[in-house]
């Protein structure tokens, strides 16, 4: 199970976690999941990068590790740096000690102060820990692009509909999801671009 968009009651219960940056300049934030990847990751950022959009990746320690070269053209091209743990595990399921340490891992590689747990899933205790060291980045819109059960309209749908000025949206670089998000992306990146909204890397 997944909220492809965020409760507004479940919002004041987790008040150490980033679901949206309301704002008045039309902008929204696009994030990427468990890159990066040698292929697919280098193709979102010309998809960015032809409309001049950033948004914010949200790296694996052990992709970044493995795909250095992927991991510096991202910075190089100004786009935001995220962790997303060493190994995707889920906060729910993992000992505290154990899930401090798969963060702080990756933060080796990854050095930055923006964190989103996999499967966005974390402990009211884990976030408040975190929290001292990280701005905790959860999302309004979810495109749902890993889920193979979903075709390419229903992810259009899903990143599109209910978005507004500071509207966070996930999609992922990722092999899972490619079957939906190379149709998906360019569709959702021209609306996106139709309906006036500037897309940057999240302020962090």
């Amino acid at each position: 199970m997944y909220f492809k968009h965020i409760p507004d009651i479940i919002k004041p219960l987790a008040k150490d976690l980033s679901f949206e940056l309301p704002n008045d300049q039309q902008t929204i934030y696009l994030t990427f999941d468990d890159g990066p990847h040698p292929e697919i990751t280098p193709w979102v950022m010309e998809q960015l990068e032809a409309i001049d959009a950033k948004g914010t990746f949200f790296l694996l320690g052990k992709h970044a590790q493995a795909f250095p070269a992927v991991h510096q053209q991202l910075i190089n091209g100004g786009h935001g740096i995220g962790n997303h743990g060493q190994e995707h595990w889920s906060g729910w399921k993992t000992k505290d000690a154990d899930y401090f340490e798969n963060v702080y891992k990756a933060n080796e590689t990854l050095h930055t102060r923006l964190f989103r747990p996999p499967y966005g899933q974390i402990t009211l205790g884990q976030a408040k820990a975190l929290k001292k060291d990280f701005q905790i980045i959860m999302w309004s819109d979810l495109s749902a692009d890993f889920n193979p059960k979903i075709d390419p309209s229903a992810c259009f749908h899903h990143a599109t509909h209910k978005v507004k000025p500071g509207s966070i949206i996930v999609f992922h670089d990722s092999e899972k999801a490619w079957p939906r998000l190379k149709s998906c992306l360019p569709k959702a990146l021209e609306y996106y671009t139709q309906q006036g909204f500037r897309m940057a890397a999240l302020p962090y």
